[in-house]
């Protein structure tokens, strides 16, 4: 292989965001690569698919992949290592600044034109080769009235760099970074005055881990919409008390998370909408809340996706059976609230369908709306046998359940023992009183009281 001409490195070259042939790479390594001559970047690829090996060259090794395969040598002749941000504007915003102040317009137009800079409100760098912010103040006096900035797929490898851009743009509320690999600063803490208005901030695809949002959260103070859609997030950990306080909104999806982490974020006070679509879950549980009552975890929770995962899907007549039982359960409420007349402002933020059902349905009389008598939880107690056809070698379970409790959470309760989808189980059970009958418990949203399950009685347990 005969060398290229070697253009000059930049000194900080390990660590650099480069493209090459389109492509997205990290620098890991500078230096020759014998039995070759020159020099060479060992590269780490945004596209695995793009690599051959791990940084190894003839049983050498000269640097190591997060991912395997997915690096390379290439020439430095080959990379670009980026432009300053305001480069890249003119290249974007002024491709046809020439022919229009060339063509017969008025004074005042051209004038108009040569200021456009000052007035955008957002800015769109997409794709292009933005590295770093450039001379130290040129930024606010060019676009100083930034609120929403795209550098989404661009060379920016340091989260210093995104600040040096951020501080000159005061007005800036909207940013945009997905596709990038981001390296943390050493004091996250100290560039926060560079974010100070910033509200929403979109991580897709960065390839980060929950540790490192945190992280890097000290950054964002006020932040109230936070996307971070296809990232390496497995298992969730509470933020703490001062981080992501302000947060409204976050997006999870598609990462592969862990579904008993989620209730880690359950303390954020104003969490209003929580993606959590294609994250592999099976079930989705809030344990301290029984029917009626105010739900402690999410306190503010408005809006929650869990759409495309393998949790079983409702059927029409299964959504009919609980709207109806939503209507009897909170019908007490609803007439103590105005009833048919003017509802109290209370009721409608806290039940904002209740009506909608009544349209639907009709109201219950008020005399079926008075809720029933409890019982103590000894007397609803029913004493069940598990076995498992299913595994053989498993031992009998014996175990005390609610007689309201739903087939659905019984099949949590043994998703949790047997480590078994609960999409995968099917239960059905016997009874000493009819022996040699086996009845199905085919409707998850059904109680144990339902299918006249008694104490003694043992719930068969199979799976696919």
């Amino acid at each position: 292989m005969a060398a290229d001409p070697e253009p000059a490195l930049p000194e900080d070259a390990v660590g650099r965001r480069v493209s090459c042939a389109g492509e997205r790479a990290t620098v890991r390594y500078v230096g020759p690569v014998p039995p070759t001559q020159g020099v060479w970047l060992g590269v780490e690829w945004d596209n695995p698919d793009r690599g051959k090996h791990d940084g190894v060259h003839e049983g050498m090794q000269y640097f190591t992949c997060s991912v395997p395969g997915s690096g390379s040598f290439v020439r430095p002749s080959k990379v670009s290592f980026g432009l300053d941000f305001l480069t890249v504007v003119h290249q974007v915003y002024d491709v046809d600044r020439d022919q229009i102040l060339s063509e017969d317009v008025s004074v005042e137009w051209k004038h108009g034109w040569e200021h456009s800079l000052e007035s955008l409100s957002s800015v769109i760098l997409n794709r292009r080769d933005v590295s770093r912010a450039g001379a130290h103040g040129e930024i606010r006096k060019t676009t100083p009235n930034v609120r929403w900035l795209d550098l989404s797929r661009t060379l920016i490898g340091r989260w210093d760099d995104v600040a040096a851009i951020a501080e000159q743009m005061e007005a800036l509320e909207g940013l945009q970074l997905s596709f990038n690999r981001l390296q943390l600063p050493s004091d996250p803490p100290g560039l926060s005055g560079a974010f100070t208005n910033l509200r929403e901030l979109a991580l897709n695809e960065c390839a980060l881990c929950w540790t490192q949002v945190l992280q890097g959260a000290p950054m964002w103070p006020q932040l109230e919409d936070l996307s971070l859609e296809g990232n390496h997030i497995s298992t969730l950990s509470n933020p703490g008390p001062d981080l992501l306080q302000n947060l409204k909104s976050l997006n999870l999806s598609r990462n592969r998370l862990d579904q008993d982490s989620v209730l880690a974020l359950s303390s954020l006070p104003r969490l209003e909408r929580l993606n959590l679509s294609e994250t592999g879950f099976s079930s989705i549980q809030f344990t301290d809340a029984k029917p009626g009552e105010e739900n402690k975890p999410f306190p503010v929770l408005r809006n929650l996706n869990l759409n495309n995962n393998n949790i079983s899907e409702v059927e029409p007549e299964e959504r009919r059976g609980a709207e109806l039982d939503y209507l009897k359960l909170f019908g007490e409420a609803w007439l103590k609230a105005g009833g048919r007349s003017q509802l109290s402002p209370d009721f409608i933020t806290d039940h904002p369908r209740y009506q909608d059902l009544v349209q639907k349905f009709g109201a219950e009389e008020e005399s079926l709306m008075k809720k029933p008598q409890t019982f103590t939880l000894k007397n609803q107690l029913l004493k069940i046998s598990f076995e498992f056809p299913s595994d053989s070698d498993r031992k009998r379970l014996e175990k005390k359940l609610p007689e309201t409790m739903e087939v659905q959470k019984v099949k949590v309760l043994l998703n949790r023992i047997l480590k078994v989808p609960t999409t995968d189980l099917h239960l059905s059970y016997t009874s000493p009183k009819a022996v040699g009958t086996e009845y199905q418990l085919n409707n998850d949203l059904k109680t144990l009281q339902f299918y006249s399950i008694e104490d003694g009685d043992t719930v068969l347990v199979r799976w696919s």
